[in-house]
């Protein structure tokens, strides 16, 4: 039993005019995040995003399950990212360049100097990422992204460039860790890789690619979420496009062409 999920489409003024023809003809529309609206709402422990930036987005942070209960959210936030195009300029702000305090972050914060404490790194085709909560970041211009992430509407920014959004300093430096916070599942993700990126504690996240995927595909029913990153990708023998996204309870159905790629993510 598998659903073709609900697209949502989400202008940004941030997003760009010139989203690849393959995620679908948007009108010259100024695309930000293309998201997917599962059948269980906000109960959907998963959510699947493509972002496309043409500016730096802000300066933000998650809070993780303890700080996000006691603020009324029904789960934290860990999220991951893997780079699927990138400009020569393009960055990933993750984390902090050395240790500091929440005062000091705070009076950054609010002068704008906090954009460098962030620890810009340069993105490239193939990157992944995995932000823990407490883990201060940023998406820069110039990139694609497809981010898998705990379904919550909780984001705290720190630092929005000046945009005339709503900053949430108090609650979100209260969550933040303050020194570098390098995490062990970063990494390069080539196209031809088979690869567990993420096993837990909260979701489990599986890059897919060609037709050696189906020895990866775990086995039993669960609550899998299927992500073509490419043309090629199947399930039940109907076409999955790029920019759509499919949940299904088994993985059993999936098939990727020579040369395709996806992902797959499931609660862990």
């Amino acid at each position: 039993m598998w659903t073709r999920l609900e697209t949502i489409v989400v202008d940004k003024p941030w997003g760009r005019t010139d989203i690849p023809r393959a995620f679908g003809d948007f009108g010259g529309r100024r695309v930000g995040e293309i998201w997917f609206l599962h059948p269980d709402g906000d109960d959907a422990p998963i959510m699947v995003k493509f972002l496309f930036t043409s500016e730096r987005l802000s300066i933000q942070v998650h809070p993780g399950d303890e700080a996000a209960a006691a603020a009324g959210y029904p789960r934290g936030k860990e999220e991951c990212w893997l780079v699927l195009d990138a400009e020569p300029d393009a960055e990933l702000g993750v984390g902090l360049t050395g240790a500091t305090t929440c005062r000091a972050l705070h009076a950054a914060a609010l002068d704008g100097s906090i954009v460098d404490m962030v620890d810009w790194r340069a993105a490239h085709v193939g990157d992944f990422v995995y932000n823990r909560a407490g883990t201060i970041h940023a998406i820069g211009a110039g990139l694609t992204v497809v981010e898998v992430q705990q379904n919550v509407d909780c984001t705290y920014r720190l630092y929005d460039y000046g945009r005339p959004r709503e900053l949430h300093l108090d609650a979100g430096l209260a969550v933040s860790m303050t020194a570098p916070c390098p995490d062990p599942r970063d990494r390069k993700v080539a196209a031809t890789d088979n690869h567990l990126l993420v096993d837990g504690p909260h979701f489990r996240l599986l890059h897919l690619a060609g037709i050696d995927a189906t020895a990866y595909l775990p086995k039993g029913s669960g609550d899998y979420i299927f992500t073509p990153l490419s043309q090629g990708c199947t399930i039940g023998g109907e076409v999955v496009k790029l920019g759509e996204c499919v949940a299904t309870e088994s993985a059993n159905d999936i098939v990727l062409a020579p040369g395709a790629r996806a992902l797959l993510s499931w609660p862990a």
